[in-house]
C-alpha cells in the first residue's frame, strides 16, 4: 500500500508543478497588481525543485510522510521569498501527521489539507480576511474536515474542498490587504484577487485530480 500511496503523492506533486507552470504568467500578472509580479515564477521554481528531488527517491520503499518531508526541504531551498517558508511548514506539518496514518484514506486526505492550512497559518500568523492564501486554504480545510466527518466519497469531498477554496480566493478581490507587501497599498489593493489564494486553488485542484484518479484506478 505504501508504494501505491507514495506514487500517488509523487504524481500529485507532478500535477501541481505542471498546473502552476501553466498558470505562472497569470499568477505573476495578479501579483503585479499588488506585489512584485514574481509569484508565478517563484511557485513554478519551487514545485520544479520538489519534483527534481522526488525523482531521486525509491518510490517502492518511500512512505507518504517522506514524500512531504522531501517536498518541504526542496521547496524551502528553492524559494527564498515568504512563500517558501509558508509552504515548507505546511508540507512539514502534513509529513508529521502522516506518520500516524500513511494510508491516504479519505480521512487522511482531509487531514493533509488541514495540516497544510495549519502549517501555513502557524508560520504566517494570518487569518481569514487578511487577503492572503489563507483565504483559500482556511475554507478548503473547513470543507475537508466537514466532508470527512460526513464520510463523503473522495470525489465529493474534493469537489467541496475546491468549491470552498475558489469562493475564498474570489472573495479576496473585495478585501483590503492586511499582510504582506500588498498591505502597503491599503485601499489600492481592492479589486484584485490575491495571487497566493489563486495559486492555492491551482494546487488544490491538482491534488483533487490526483486523488480522484487514484481512487478510480483502485476501485
Amino acid at each position: 500500500m505504501s508504494e501505491k500511496a507514495a506514487r500517488c503523492l509523487s504524481g500529485m506533486f507532478q500535477r501541481i508543478s505542471i498546473a502552476i507552470n501553466a498558470g505562472k504568467d497569470h499568477l505573476s500578472e495578479l501579483d503585479g497588481a499588488i506585489g512584485d509580479a514574481d509569484h508565478g515564477i517563484t511557485m513554478s521554481l519551487g514545485f520544479m525543485a520538489v519534483n527534481a528531488e522526488l525523482t531521486k527517491l525509491d518510490l517502492a520503499q518511500a512512505l507518504p510522510s517522506e514524500i512531504f518531508a522531501v517536498a518541504a526541504s526542496a521547496f524551502l531551498d528553492a524559494v527564498g521569498a515568504s512563500t517558501g517558508p509558508l509552504y515548507a511548514t505546511g508540507f512539514r506539518r502534513a509529513s508529521q501527521a502522516l506518520k500516524s496514518d500513511e494510508s491516504l484514506s479519505p480521512a487522511c486526505q482531509a487531514m493533509i489539507v488541514d495540516e497544510m492550512r495549519a502549517g501555513i497559518q502557524q508560520r504566517g500568523k494570518g487569518q481569514r480576511g487578511d487577503k492572503t492564501m489563507l483565504d483559500a486554504w482556511i475554507p478548503a480545510a473547513e470543507a475537508a474536515i466537514n466532508a470527512s466527518a460526513r464520510e463523503l466519497a473522495v470525489a465529493g469531498m474534493w469537489n467541496a474542498i475546491l468549491e470552498a477554496a475558489e469562493a475564498g480566493a474570489n472573495s479576496t478581490s473585495s478585501m483590503v490587504a492586511a499582510r504582506g507587501r500588498a498591505a502597503r497599498l491599503g485601499e489600492r489593493s481592492l479589486g484584485h484577487i490575491d495571487p497566493g489564494a489563486a495559486s492555492a486553488v491551482i494546487i488544490l485542484r491538482a491534488m483533487r485530480d490526483a486523488f480522484v484518479e487514484a481512487r478510480l484506478n483502485n476501485s
